[in-house]
């Protein structure tokens, strides 16, 4: 209902209202094409990471032409120990739907790689992950290891806290405080997540460079902005495998 400037009140028609009701959501970025990405997470038995990726360096080569990864690494500090992490594109679900219906009747993948390696494992964990609109995929300039910050924000998405985290970021990149390789959003999995791929020259050239970006109040400012959406962040230090195309 609304009033007329006589007093008079008469009801807006569906059509009148449909356009008011949406606009407020239309705002953010977009995914413009169907282009995700699928993290995995293995925790392993104790005792048994040398095993399962002396299998995967064997037999990744069955994996590989059916979708691109990204990258493998295995954990080295941050949460549990013994975990796998890997990155896989795909172009839409039904291209990743496609993959797994290849894999599932594809015997030399499942003898030599699915059913040795079941047992060696204690849980898996995968998301579905859409790369930031204002970001692409970097590759490092050389070896080196990387650093997954996973970052929980306020309910909303990127068209409540995008811009702000977005500055954030590109306040360390700027000032090559860190090597961006990518920044991701939850499609599938606990949303409202972020997560953001660093690299690094290694642990210790990651701990300086962390030292100097909290004495600088350009990414204090951008930092302290973004963190008001923020709810939790935690972080794992990885280190690439030998077949890892992001070395």
């Amino acid at each position: 209902m609304f009033v007329l400037r006589s007093g008079l009140t008469r009801a807006l028609a569906p059509r009148q209202l449909a356009p008011q009701m949406c606009s407020s959501f239309a705002t953010g970025p977009r995914q413009c094409d169907g282009t995700f990405y699928e993290f995995r997470t293995y925790c392993l038995k104790p005792s048994k990471m040398s095993e399962f990726l002396e299998n995967a360096e064997r037999n990744i080569h069955l994996r590989t032409p059916h979708s691109e990864l990204i990258g493998f690494w295995r954990t080295e500090f941050g949460g549990r120990l013994n975990k796998v992490f890997h990155i896989w594109k795909y172009d839409n679900f039904a291209h990743r739907t496609e993959v797994r219906n290849a894999l599932a009747k594809n015997k030399e993948w499942q003898e030599q790689f699915l059913i040795p390696n079941l047992p060696l494992m204690d849980t898996q964990d995968g998301e579905i992950i859409y790369l930031m609109p204002w970001c692409k995929i970097e590759k490092p300039p050389k070896e080196g290891v990387y650093e997954l910050a996973t970052f929980q924000m306020k309910p909303g998405g990127p068209a409540l806290w995008g811009d702000a985290f977005r500055r954030a970021i590109h306040s360390h990149v700027n000032l090559n405080y860190a090597k961006l390789v990518g920044v991701f959003h939850t499609e599938y999995g606990l949303l409202n997540r972020v997560h953001v791929l660093w690299w690094h020259e290694s642990p210790d050239s990651r701990a300086a460079g962390r030292h100097l970006s909290h004495e600088d109040p350009r990414v204090v400012a951008a930092v302290r902005e973004s963190a008001s959406y923020l709810v939790s962040q935690q972080n794992m230090l990885l280190i690439p495998t030998s077949f890892s195309p992001l070395k």
